[in-house]
């Protein structure tokens, strides 16, 4: 089989771990199949993003509003990550709940993100090149944030100060944020 789907602890959220095949070269992998994806209700997908970031560095918490909402599939290609989600979706049972999966080269894991989740990762191993297919393109009237260290949600990062962008630094808490439904 070339991937296998594990649903997480929060309905939607569904971590994706690909065939890996080693050899004396190296090793090959499949990152992504239209079909296979979809049969799981994953995509379709519209546009890929990359980003590379330093150890300590934390970007997010990100989204964007209807009608842009994305979802979105996260893979680290290089260095690891400690990959969040969190549930916006105002009329959800597991809203304001968070999931957090390590993503990295050595473990080839991927996470899917369905829209309405916020999205953020902070780099463990560094240089990190995260690259995440998304459901619908960036639109900045749009895109949205919540703090990363928002007290109500209380995520374990394993980071007290963390880099960030002044932008992601002034982001306001959840209560506070303007969310889906």
């Amino acid at each position: 089989m070339a991937f296998r789907f594990h649903e997480l602890n929060v309905p939607g959220l569904i971590r994706i771990e690909p065939a890996v095949f080693p050899d004396h070269r190296g090793w090959f992998s499949e990152r992504w199949r239209a079909d296979l994806f979809l049969e799981n209700d994953i995509g379709p997908f519209v546009q890929d993003n990359l980003s590379r970031s330093e150890t300590g560095v934390l970007r997010g918490l990100h989204y964007q509003l209807e009608p842009a909402v994305q979802g979105k599939l996260v893979q680290c290609l290089t260095g690891s990550i400690l990959d969040v989600a969190v549930d916006i979706r105002r009329h959800s049972s597991t809203f304001g709940e968070w999931v957090a999966e390590t993503l990295s080269a050595e473990n080839h894991r991927l996470l899917y993100l369905p829209p309405g989740f916020a999205h953020g990762f902070l780099v463990l191993a560094g240089p990190a090149l995260v690259q995440y297919k998304v459901t619908a393109g960036y639109v900045p009237d749009l895109d949205r944030g919540i703090r990363w260290d928002d007290p109500d949600i209380g995520i374990q990062w394993p980071v007290k100060t963390p880099v960030l962008s002044e932008k992601d630094a002034d982001l306001p808490l959840l209560k506070d944020a303007e969310v889906l439904g």
